[in-house]
């Protein structure tokens, strides 16, 4: 039975909370939300039950054992027929720090694929990060593949995404400034990750137009006294809306309820980072090239390091409210709604 809505159930609409309404679609789009819409394809649910909007994750490598940098239509589709299951109902493809030909190979699938393909999990575009990141700060991006911002070879990598490059990570004190003014003037979201900048240089490329912190805390120059780096800058600088994996092992409790005390609500966006390994068992795994090990949930390279995760964004979404106490619908709101405005997506 094809289900093309809901009568008399709970629906979560922005601005106005839980209803008890009913939702009808139509060609695939909510075509209205009123009382009273009556059909034999329209189901009531359960009162434990609650409609929500899709989860927007503009932060994913992988998983189902395939990842976005591999360059095949299959590996795609892997992902992308598993993520609903979690509530992620569009996302960006998420690429990493590789060789220059193998970004190349994978962006151009990646861009094929969103040109061909309609239907399902949407890909909103591709998220690159890397390769233009800080070497002190590269975390499980390969370390012999990373260079300094170049705007040429950006322009060369959008042209194999066939325009698709919706957010770069980036660090901006690696001969970025220029390059943030590129980003803006392409409409592409300039996210400062894997970055060793300094507090003044964040605001600098801030005030340029970059708009996003990569998983915010992670890969990235820390808090002290007497310059308060990148995190520092997340925490004070508006501007920026703040990435965070909340699987409760790349950032504790505190530093979640650190985070939402300093930004608020309307500046988290909740990502997963996960790699191939989601939705597998414990095991040996790759990432860029490297092998990753995952143990009881959590990724690590060889020497210890933190490579992505195998987080579900619903289980982020339940962590983010059981850590901050914020409301159900206020933790979906940064899993939906804040990312669609980060990426200027949200009408």
């Amino acid at each position: 039975m094809k289900i093309n809505g809901f009568k008399d159930s709970k629906i979560y609409v922005y601005g106005k909370g839980i209803v008890n309404s009913s939702l009808l679609v139509e060609n695939g789009k909510i075509k209205e939300i009123s009382d009273g819409l009556k059909g034999d394809d329209l189901i009531t649910l359960s009162e434990d039950l609650i409609v929500i909007p899709g989860f927007v994750d503009k932060h994913i490598h992988g998983c189902n054992h395939a990842d976005f940098m591999n360059p095949t239509k299959e590996d795609i589709n892997k992902i992308v027929s598993k993520l609903p299951q979690e509530g992620t109902t569009s996302l960006l493809a998420t690429t990493m720090t590789q060789s220059i030909e193998n970004i190349e190979k994978a962006l151009n699938n990646i861009g094929t694929y969103i040109n061909e393909n309609n239907e399902g999990v949407e890909l909103l575009g591709i998220h690159l990060e890397g390769p233009f990141v800080s070497k002190k700060f590269a975390g499980a991006q390969p370390y012999e593949y990373i260079i300094q911002c170049d705007k040429n070879i950006l322009e060369k990598f959008n042209n194999k995404a066939l325009g698709h490059i919706k957010q770069v990570s980036y660090a901006p004190e690696e001969n970025g400034m220029d390059f943030t003014t590129y980003l803006v003037e392409n409409n592409i979201v300039g996210s400062i990750g894997h970055s060793n900048a300094s507090y003044d240089e964040c605001n600098e490329a801030a005030n340029l137009g970059a708009t996003s912190i990569t998983h915010t805390y992670n890969a990235q120059r820390g808090v002290h006294h007497r310059d308060i780096g990148v995190v520092g800058a997340a925490m004070l600088n508006d501007k920026f809306s703040c990435e965070l994996i909340c699987d409760l092992i790349h950032v504790s409790p505190a530093a979640v309820n650190l985070l939402y005390k300093n930004k608020g609500l309307k500046n988290i966006c909740l990502i997963t980072d996960s790699i191939e390994a989601k939705y597998m068992p414990d095991g040996k795994y790759m990432l860029g090239g490297q092998d990753v090990f995952v143990c009881e949930g959590a990724a690590r390279l060889e020497n210890g390091t933190l490579a992505g995760s195998t987080l579900k964004m619903n289980e982020g979404v339940r962590n983010f409210m059981n850590t901050t106490g914020v409301a159900f619908t206020d933790a979906v709101d940064c899993a939906t709604i804040n990312p669609a405005k980060n990426l200027g997506v949200d009408n």
